[in-house]
């Protein structure tokens, strides 16, 4: 399924945090010109909100070409929220994290009731049917019903973006892999055997831009995108290149993270720990992904820590 080269898609992209900021941008600087309209769904207070802060991304926002429309995705009902999906050819969630559980499934209802062409859900990250139902993370599970949804319908094209994390997480201390405050590196679950696929904000939205504007034969199914793909080792050994200086190496294994997602079981990070220490759906071979496919250049984890300012002494 595509589009006339001379046929105006209108796309609605979901939220204008990191991601649909980073996914506005991939659309209207694609490498691949087409007509489109881009609207971003935002919260009606933050459309008319007079935050010094907030005004200033709505004005970027509108600068890149996108108009604002109105929607809460998490307390408008699924009628009311496929209503607006049904302006749409295209709806592109970038809204999720932190949410009420049964969001995505909402917003997933609402897109089939309104009968959009093509569907982009919130499920930029891991490989949900690899790490399977009942894992450390109970909102995965909504993830897999968002994807039964979606293979029990024929009438919405949809796809799953893959993407695996952020880069930036890697270096998020309450997480674990990269603490910069301490000099400390460590591995989840192994140093060498498991592994992890990451990729920025920026390159997210632009291969999500290409799949958009130019398709092929990616339609109702689940692609892979990835910057890189690293152990905990490759990860430890590029920051102690980029820094230098003395660092602490600790091993987080199996037992040692089960043990503190038993001691703190609502712990956010000791479940994304868990999840990412078994390394089952978590990464993926360069040689699969969208990017290397179409030779689009990423940005690595090497070029990510080269970007980051020096640390201070």
């Amino acid at each position: 399924m595509g589009y006339p080269p001379d046929e105006e898609q209108r796309i609605l992209i979901i939220g204008a945090g990191e991601l649909g900021t980073a996914m506005l941008e991939g659309l209207v600087r694609s490498r691949h010109s087409a007509p489109s309209s881009i609207t971003i769904l935002l919260r009606a207070s933050t459309i008319d909100s007079t935050d010094t802060d907030k005004r200033r991304a709505n004005a970027h926002l509108v600068s890149l070409g996108a108009s604002l429309t109105a929607g809460d995705i998490v307390n408008d009902g699924e009628e009311h929220l496929a209503s607006i999906f049904a302006r749409y050819d295209a709806v592109i969630v970038c809204s999720g994290f932190g949410f009420p559980p049964g969001t995505q499934l909402r917003i997933t209802k609402a897109v089939l009731r309104a009968g959009v062409e093509r569907y982009f859900p919130w499920q930029w990250g891991i490989d949900y049917d690899i790490v399977g139902e009942g894992s450390a993370h109970d909102l995965f599970d909504e993830q897999l019903e968002v994807r039964k949804l979606l293979r029990a319908q024929s009438e919405v094209d949809w796809v799953v973006v893959s993407t695996g994390l952020f880069v930036s997480f890697i270096f998020v201390a309450a997480f674990g892999p990269v603490d910069l405050g301490t000099r400390t590196l460590r591995a989840l679950g192994s140093w060498d055997r498991t592994q992890l696929s990451v990729t920025t904000p920026r390159d997210i939205g632009r291969v999500a831009a290409e799949i958009v504007y130019d398709p092929r034969d990616i339609h109702r199914q689940i692609v892979f995108v990835a910057g890189d793909t690293v152990s905990y080792g490759d990860v430890a050994d590029l920051v102690q290149k980029r820094f230098g200086g003395q660092w602490r190496r600790e091993l987080w294994d199996m037992r040692t993270l089960k043990q503190r997602l038993d001691e703190n079981p609502d712990d956010h990070w000791a479940k994304y720990q868990n999840i990412f220490g078994e390394g089952r759906g978590v990464a993926w071979d360069m040689a699969d992904t969208v990017n290397v496919q179409r030779g689009l250049e990423m940005q690595t984890v090497e070029r990510y820590l080269q970007d980051m300012k020096d640390l201070e002494e």
